[in-house]
């Protein structure tokens, strides 16, 4: 049993209009660890249990300061996508894909239980099992009031193949006994999928639970981004599912120095008692805006998933950067949004860092973080995973994530406390200026500053109009501003004005506060 650790001085760097505040801890760099998972005991919020690619977990009794690392072992065989799921008794799963000795490749999904923090574990249950079909990219939601686990996955009937015979789809099966025992699995979608694991193959099945019950899920394929949902603990599902966004570029993409790339759908539900309860969000990346500007995308429902919000755009900084690899959760003690991912905004090459974004507002605006110490260098001849991961429970936010350096992959998290993080005051304005637009000196009929204050990327027009609102001059046309405090310039005397009061109109993201100007020689 051994600790690798990392306690990174925490610093304070304005870079690129973006503050760096990192704590960073290294779980692991041994085993070759990508693809992590990473969950906390709500009982007892010291307890956390992470794991990776293939067959590594790793447990925390501080929070996520310290970690042992450990092999895990299964008669079914550990063969990779390890997903980490706690009960609300502190009990913890392990879920992960197959190999068995007498069966085939990944041809079940295994869950294996702990009731002593990782000590020991179950052999571990199954569900899926279908002959030689793969079984693959499972997630699970625990429901808080009776402990029901729900598990989504894609079945292939032949991974790989380009036989147009051969599909996959979306198949759901729930444990009613804490993990012990499977219900048949049942196909949710309608529209089948291809086998090929690209754009066409339906995949990202991320079950979320409602406040009253309902099972919420979505996934992309042929179709999109689509969404199903059942009302009655999985019984029964919608006979269509319903589109969220056309995804237009698909979910499997390429990103510089990356081996494979996806922008595979997150689902969440809020559960808290805030304004938000009910509504139900979902997170993927794409390249509509360019194979060379990856974004990070959010969508909410709040009508159950009958309707979705046009995409709402996570990361704040101008056009043209790659974001990748997004992952969210919610705070279901707040209502608040954490969202991680690669970013990179800051470089002209591949190096990348690790971001983090915030909404307290229910996805209306969001606060974007450095969160790594460091960036690094990925290679495309090595495997990086397919996943991020992040859990957060009454304001103890962890995410995790995969770095190389020198051809050495490792995993990291993140302790920094959540208030040296974001403060409150970056999110109470909702026209997303903190102090209102100031001008001075007024009167002045020579030079007048303008002076505003931003908390993220935004779209900033500024100019000057007579009384009529005639446009008098812009001084900023439709520029990109990063998050910041600004003075600017206006040189009143050039513009040969007659004395009197003219409007000085600031527009951010086309909202508009307006001051007056009074013009004296």
């Amino acid at each position: 049993m051994q600790y690798f650790i990392r306690d990174l001085i925490v610093v304070f760097i304005l870079f690129a209009g973006t503050v760096l505040i990192g704590q960073n801890i290294i779980i692991s760099d041994k085993n070759n660890p990508n693809e992590p998972s990473i969950m906390i005991n709500p009982k007892n919020p010291a307890q956390l249990i992470a794991a990776s690619n293939l067959n590594n977990y790793f447990i925390s009794s501080d929070t996520g300061r310290t970690w042992t690392v450990h092999k895990q072992t299964s008669s079914f065989g550990v063969w990779g996508d390890p997903v980490i799921s706690v009960d609300t008794a502190g009990h913890f799963y392990y879920f992960h894909l197959s190999n068995p000795p007498n069966g085939n490749w990944i041809d079940r999904i295994v869950c294996q239980k702990t009731t002593d923090h990782g000590k020991t574990w179950t052999d571990g249950s199954y569900t899926g099992l279908n002959g030689s079909k793969a079984q693959d990219k499972h997630w699970c939601a625990i429901d808080r009031t009776n402990n029901i686990m729900y598990l989504t996955w894609t079945q292939f009937d032949e991974y790989g193949s380009e036989d147009k015979n051969k599909k996959s789809n979306i198949l759901f099966s729930k444990s009613i006994d804490q993990g012990t025992s499977w219900s048949a699995p049942v196909k949710i979608n309608q529209i089948d999928g291809d086998c090929i694991d690209s754009d066409n193959t339906v995949e990202g099945a991320v079950p979320a639970v409602g406040p009253e019950g309902q099972v919420y899920v979505a996934w992309a394929g042929p179709n999109g981004l689509v969404f199903n949902k059942s009302n009655d603990q999985g019984k029964t599902w919608l006979n269509k599912e319903i589109k969220i966004d056309p995804m237009p570029t698909g979910w499997d993409y390429a990103i510089p120095g990356i081996y494979r790339a996806n922008g595979l759908p997150v689902t969440v539900c809020d559960l808290s008692d805030g304004p938000n309860k009910g509504t139900i969000y979902v997170n993927w990346t794409d390249q509509r805006n360019g194979s060379d500007d990856t974004d990070v995308w959010l969508s909410k429902s709040t009508d159950e998933g009958l309707s979705w919000t046009s995409p709402m755009r996570v990361n704040d900084d101008p056009e043209g950067k790659q974001q990748f690899f997004t992952w969210m959760t919610i705070d279901q003690t707040t209502g608040f949004l954490y969202f991680v991912f690669y970013d990179r905004r800051n470089h002209t090459d591949a190096s990348t860092d690790v971001f983090m974004a915030i909404s307290k507002d229910g996805g209306k605006t969001f606060v974007n973080r450095k969160i790594s110490d460091a960036p690094f260098v990925p290679n495309e001849n090595i495997f990086f995973g397919d996943y991020t991961n992040i859990i957060a429970h009454n304001n103890i936010v962890r995410p995790i994530w995969t770095r190389l350096d020198n051809a050495q992959l490792s995993i990291l998290t993140d302790i920094t406390p959540l208030e040296k993080i974001v403060t409150v005051e970056e999110f109470n304005d909702e026209n997303n200026v903190e102090n209102e637009i100031s001008n001075f000196p007024n009167p002045s009929g020579d030079l007048s500053y303008v002076s505003f204050k931003l908390k993220k990327s935004t779209v900033v027009s500024l100019e000057i109009k007579n009384l009529n609102g005639q446009v008098i001059k812009k001084i900023i046309d439709n520029e990109i501003r990063n998050y910041g405090s600004y003075i600017e310039p206006i040189d009143l005397k050039s513009f040969h004005l007659p004395d009197g009061t003219y409007l000085i109109n600031l527009s951010l993201d086309g909202k508009i506060k307006t001051e007056r100007q009074v013009v004296i020689k």
